[in-house]
């Protein structure tokens, strides 16, 4: 293993697994520092800076994709077993690298329901959900791996492109109401930076293996919703108690509101010393607002 660089640049090679909303992100950014990022596609694409990987297919990269790479961002989620795929698929060929840094986007999901409380990094997890227990044993299996890997446990994301805007647009809004229910949540812009810093700063802080990336104010959705229909000058609809509207909603939404945490983030940002760009979802949301094309908003709802 290579002792890691004190900053990043030219010299350091990203393979990012699975580029998706925050992948994507992550790679965009760390190529406006001068790094090389080659991201996975499950399928061909004219891109030169992606290459095809799919575990399910037993399609994996070729061998000179490898070639100094220096840094793997995995945000590949379990597969239908509980298993990572990349582990699964590339576990030797990672092992054979010279790796500075590998990074493991989970999720803070396997802490469980909590009634409210706050969890940190130092509570034991207790996954509620079974998708949730699937990341907890990737996470054993990332630890368990040998390589230099650190976790990061992520509450639910949005930006620009991916937030209530959207379901406001398309009309997919539901506004429920849960006595005492709150979420965490975290800007896109902010997972990618607060990875940034931790590898930036690698030489200098303490490496922890497990990190919550979380914005300062959990809050309710309906703060949230509330918010976005307040920016667009709209008028929000009136709320459905969650007892009214379980029936109608699919498992997945059922179990988005069978939990109930406040996640912590003193070990990044006061431990660590990583400042928030979004500190809380007003912040993040006027972000939204303004890279959104907000007259097709008003254009919508004028007809």
């Amino acid at each position: 293993m290579k002792n890691p660089a004190s900053s990043l640049n030219n010299k350091n090679k990203f393979l990012i697994l699975g580029c998706g909303f925050s992948g994507s992100f992550f790679a965009k950014t760390v190529r406006e520092l001068g790094c090389t990022a080659l991201t996975s596609s499950r399928s061909e694409k004219k891109d030169p800076d992606s290459f095809l990987f799919n575990s399910e297919s037993g399609m994996v990269p070729n061998k000179k994709i490898f070639d100094g790479v220096t840094h793997i961002l995995s945000c590949i989620p379990p597969d239908k077993n509980g298993n990572d795929p990349v582990l699964r698929s590339l576990k030797n060929k990672l092992k054979s690298l010279s790796l500075e840094w590998v990074g493991y986007l989970s999720t803070t999901g396997v802490y469980g329901n909590t009634k409210g409380d706050w969890v940190s990094e130092s509570d034991q997890p207790n996954p509620f959900q079974e998708r949730s227990h699937k990341r907890l044993r990737c996470e054993k299996e990332w630890l368990e791996s040998g390589l230099p890997v650190q976790i990061f446990r992520l509450p639910g994301i949005y930006g620009p492109g991916r937030s209530t805007f959207e379901a406001i647009k398309n009309q997919k809004i539901r506004v429920i109401s849960k006595k005492n229910q709150v979420f965490s949540r975290i800007h896109v812009a902010d997972i990618t930076n607060a990875i940034i810093y931790l590898l930036q700063n690698k030489n200098s802080l303490k490496f922890y293996q497990i990190i919550n990336i979380a914005d300062d104010e959990p809050c309710s959705q309906i703060e949230v919703i509330q918010y976005c229909y307040d920016l667009l000058g709209l008028t929000m609809p009136k709320p459905i108690l969650f007892e009214d509207a379980k029936e109608e909603l699919s498992p997945i939404a059922q179990s988005f509101w069978m939990e109930n945490r406040r996640v912590s983030n003193k070990l990044l940002c006061e431990t660590l010393g990583y400042k928030l760009i979004y500190k809380n979802y007003k912040i993040g949301l006027r972000n939204c607002y303004s890279n959104s094309q907000k007259n097709k908003f008003k254009t919508f709802y004028e007809h």
